[in-house]
């Protein structure tokens, strides 16, 4: 926000210079309606309006790379790293605290302009009502990622005009959340289908579905715990799966290029490319597949264009690749990454046997380069060495875009798969009507595709049977950390099951005290460092100076 006061500020001040000075309109004076005259000025502001998602500040890099790395998936793999938002050691002026807030309500401004002028242009009434539609949406959403990771925050719905509106004071958490519920669910009857729209970073009726399922779930949970939300939930998903616009990917391109370095888990061939692996593979080159993958941040360029419009997506969580050489053939061939994320002990665990997404998640190998000839040696890990794994989810092998820039790619993020649709499903309905055969369906069809199975066909080797609601329960928490790990999803459902603080804390003590690999002791840090203050982050502190009638979350002032 207060990047947008400071340019509002100056701007009155030059608008009152003129009118006391010269008493005249100045002729180069652009009013905001000139930049909504027609189809094409509106299309144009809801791309700004999309444009903050893709900043380093949220899904560019931030929130994946340092504000949510820790839970009980993975760590900041850096030893030095003992303060910041990585350890969970950090105070309320933290950079990348502050830069999270500031564009989340950049967001929300920009969304706020837009419905204000969406009446603007004359032109087809069913477009304007798409855009509109989309501008709710994305209201609701930034809204949704500030009260979810900070409380109680100022909800503005108007465009700022005035260097004096800025003085907002917070709006209680449950206030907050109605809002969104209706931006939603107004946005629901206007946009557009997925199937009509044909690729996944525009945001669809079902999208607007999904999320709303999402939202519903957070408000069913902690700290809210409005467990009616549960039915929402429920209903928003079900309409999703009875949709028809989407499946689980079952296809993989069995090209034997496809086929990376893998240890045998099972008696199945799975040193071949299989489907779950394909869709991480075709975010990197830049594939669309709009069944599986609903909702994302895309990305594109290697910079060399002009344009900053890729994102850092298996360049900082991947499989270490670092040439010392800026000119080296690996940067082409492979790509730089810095390995900035390793899993933890704990999730490689969760995975049973001839479960085929625990070595595609979690590396098997490493990469040892050799800078004088310009090749890099894959060397194995152990089998049963779950410490030293990157996050290998995201291949920066697979982008077909060349040259390859070392620190940024055109990797798109996933914010919303079909997979974690089903999930969402099966834990509502669970919640609702306890573990009937639809739940079970919904989560056994996403653990047959990880095993390689076909994913309508009862299989002993996947299915879970048998289980009452509670264990059911923690079976759907488990499953939704197989499925979406290092999706961004983690903390916020630890979160809302109210397990954040006791499960980092243990998580912590575990990766500390583990003999596997003495080296990575250090990953613990962050989980030992977790205390109640963590289930939120702080209100920035350079927004309480701006914004006087703000105060700080009562968790930092403990």
């Amino acid at each position: 926000m207060k990047k947008i006061y400071i340019v509002l500020i100056l701007a009155g001040m030059m608008t009152s210079s003129c009118e006391d000075f010269l008493n005249t309109e100045p002729t180069d004076k652009i009013s905001l309606e000139q930049y909504y005259t027609n189809e094409e000025g509106l299309t144009q502001a809801l791309a700004g309006v999309y444009d903050p998602l893709g900043s380093e500040k949220i899904y560019g890099n931030n929130l994946y790379t340092y504000l949510e790395v820790c839970t009980d998936e993975g760590y900041y793999a850096r030893s030095a790293q003992t303060t910041g938002v990585q350890v969970y050691n950090f105070n309320p002026s933290s950079t990348e605290v502050t830069n999270l807030w500031t564009e989340l309500y950049n967001g929300v401004n920009r969304a706020n302009d837009l419905i204000a002028h969406i009446n603007v242009p004359k032109m087809d009434e069913e477009k304007r009502q798409v855009i509109l539609g989309e501008a709710l949406f994305l209201r609701g959403y930034y809204y949704f990622m500030l009260v979810s990771r900070f409380g109680d925050v100022p909800l503005k719905l108007t465009p700022t005009t005035s260097p004096n509106s800025v003085q907002i004071p917070k709006t209680a958490t449950a206030e907050v959340y109605a809002q969104i519920l209706k931006d939603m669910t107004d946005a629901e009857a206007k946009v557009a289908t997925s199937s009509s729209i044909g690729y996944p970073s525009r945001v669809s009726k079902t999208v607007v579905q999904g999320i709303l399922a999402r939202v519903c779930l957070q408000m069913a949970g902690y700290p809210l715990m409005d467990t009616a939300k549960y039915a929402d939930a429920l209903s928003w998903s079900k309409k999703v799966i009875d949709s028809g616009e989407h499946a689980l990917n079952v296809s993989y391109n069995t090209d034997p290029a496809y086929n990376s370095f893998n240890q045998t888990i099972a008696t199945v061939p799975v040193n071949s490319n299989n489907a779950y692996r394909q869709i991480f593979i075709n975010h990197a080159s830049d594939v669309y597949d709009i069944k599986e993958s609903m909702w994302e941040i895309e990305f594109k360029g290697n910079r060399t264009d002009g344009y900053s419009d890729a994102g850092r997506l298996g360049s900082q969580n991947g499989i270490t690749m670092a040439p010392s050489s800026a000119t080296s053939v690996l940067l082409t061939n492979l790509g730089y990454c810095y390995g900035f994320v390793k899993g933890t002990g704990r999730l490689w665990s969760k995975y049973g046997t001839g479960d085929l997404r625990r070595d595609w998640v979690l590396t098997t190998y490493t990469f040892a380069v050799n800078n004088t000839t310009n090749v890099a040696t894959k060397t194995a890990i152990s089998k049963t060495q779950p410490y030293t794994r990157d996050c290998g989810k995201w291949r920066r092998e697979y982008e077909t875009l060349t040259p390859k820039n070392k620190n940024y790619t055109p990797i798109n993020f996933p914010v919303l798969r079909y997979s974690d649709v089903l999930l969402m499903y099966a834990e509502a309905e669970n919640q609702v009507n306890g573990a009937t055969t639809n739940a079970y369906e919904a989560i056994n069809q996403v653990r047959r595709r990880g095993y390689g199975l076909p994913i309508n066909t009862p299989s002993a080797a996947a299915d879970l049977t048998g289980l009452n609601a509670g264990a059911f329960q923690l079976a759907i928490e488990d499953e939704r950390m197989r499925e979406l790990c290092f999706e961004g999803l983690r903390k916020m459902d630890l979160i809302r099951w109210n397990k954040f603080v006791a499960t980092m804390n243990s998580v912590g003590a575990e990766i500390g005290a583990n003999t596997n690999a003495t080296a990575q002791q250090y990953g613990g840090l962050g989980g030992k460092s977790v205390t109640a203050r963590n289930l939120l982050f702080p209100i920035p502190s350079l927004e309480i100076l701006s914004n006087k009638a703000l105060t700080q979350s009562e968790l930092w002032l403990q």
